[in-house]
């Protein structure tokens, strides 16, 4: 069976990570000067490096050559690390083992034995935000003073939800969204080692798709990367179920052209060939936030995730539309996403939608009479 691409390019040592320069950084300068905490919080958005760069710090810290800020990723105990089969490394799921039961016995019952083979035990607890309150209570305290010999490295994608008293007792650590252009690099790297062609507009798709992602930019190009050897912005858009740039164009203009018969043809159009109206609506949400985006700011273009060429069909559709006009055309598309997500018909909620924004006459709210 071959290997997933998102775990097949996982980083093995900190150089290999993207994106989260600042905290790497700041873990290497902390383990060449001998101050790592007892305790870490990783927190950020999903698919940005959270348990990878954990694991990572659990290798500085058993490496063979260490502590140091540099392991070799080689040595037996970085080998370990790397197949999550290391004794004094422990990740738990948060997720599925939630109760104080699970913390008790995977954690507080064995932190004062000594390490198997490392210098140190590592408890890697991911999606810590899951634990219940009693399992935050009885970590707590293990959490306040642990013995020499043990780190803890808590991970989460919501950080709101964890109580004040975990959050004062670890280090914590910000991962951001991985940019645009740093993704697409590592997206043209993979398929240069992968042997296949990534078109630019294609890795620029992909990096939107994503939204900050890296390991979900990953999961794409790997659906596309079986379909041939090269991979087009038009492959990603069938893989991914999405209309498609045409389609957006389409009705955006007949929006202006207030030609309610020709965004209904569209509509009935994808609606036949299996479309997820409900995901259109999103993408459109998307697409007419650009034209408004280039129709307002003179400098747009870094604002937007698209190929040099489609900004300029942007500008070229902004022209025709009032930047009232595109304000109530995302006043009106949210509104239907918000409809289409409690229930209702997909299909009636679009063609309903741009017969209102083809035709102002028929739409009563607000702001459309102020537009």
């Amino acid at each position: 069976m071959a290997e997933a691409l998102y775990t097949k390019y996982r980083p093995q040592v900190f150089n290999d990570m993207v994106g989260q320069e600042h905290i790497e950084r700041t873990i290497k300068n902390a383990i060449e000067h001998d101050k790592v905490s007892h305790a870490y919080l990783f927190t950020g958005p999903r698919g940005t490096g959270k348990t990878t760069t954990a694991r990572l710090l659990a290798k500085a810290l058993l490496c063979d050559h260490g502590p140091t800020p540099e392991p070799d990723g080689t040595c037996e105990n970085c080998k370990l690390i790397a197949q999550s089969i290391h004794p004094d490394v422990s990740e738990l799921d948060a997720a599925s083992r939630t109760g104080v039961d699970n913390v008790r016995e995977e954690i507080i019952g064995r932190v004062n034995y000594a390490p198997t083979r490392g210098r140190y035990k590592v408890y890697i607890i991911d999606e810590v935000h899951m634990l219940s309150t009693g399992a935050f209570n009885a970590l707590l305290k293990t959490l306040e003073e642990p013995p020499a010999h043990v780190i803890f490295i808590l991970a989460t994608t919501e950080v709101h939800k964890l109580p004040a008293t975990i959050l004062s007792r670890c280090q914590r650590f910000d991962f951001k969204r991985i940019q645009p252009e740093t993704m697409c690099r590592r997206l043209q790297d993979v398929a240069a080692q992968e042997q296949f062609v990534l078109e630019d507009d294609a890795a620029m798709l992909i990096a939107r798709l994503a939204d900050g992602a890296l390991r979900d930019g990953l999961s794409i190009l790997d659906q596309c990367a079986g379909k041939g050897e090269r991979v087009t912005a038009q492959l990603v858009a069938e893989t991914a179920g999405l209309a498609g740039n045409d389609a957006l164009y389409t009705l955006s203009e007949a929006v202006q052209k207030q030609d309610a018969a020709a965004a209904l043809d569209c509509i009935s159009s994808l609606y036949a060939n299996s479309y997820d109206l409900e995901r259109l609506c999103g993408e459109l949400i998307g697409h007419f936030r650009n034209l408004l985006v280039t129709k307002t700011v003179r400098s747009g273009r870094f604002l937007i995730v698209v190929a040099p060429e489609e900004y300029s069909r942007l500008e070229a559709g902004a022209k025709a539309f009032t930047a009232e006009s595109l304000l109530n055309c995302l006043d009106v598309l949210q509104n239907t996403l918000t409809a289409i997500k409690s229930g209702a018909n997909a299909r009636t909620e679009m063609e309903m939608t741009f017969i209102r924004l083809c035709s102002p006459a028929l739409d009563t709210g607000a702001q459309a009479l102020l537009t």
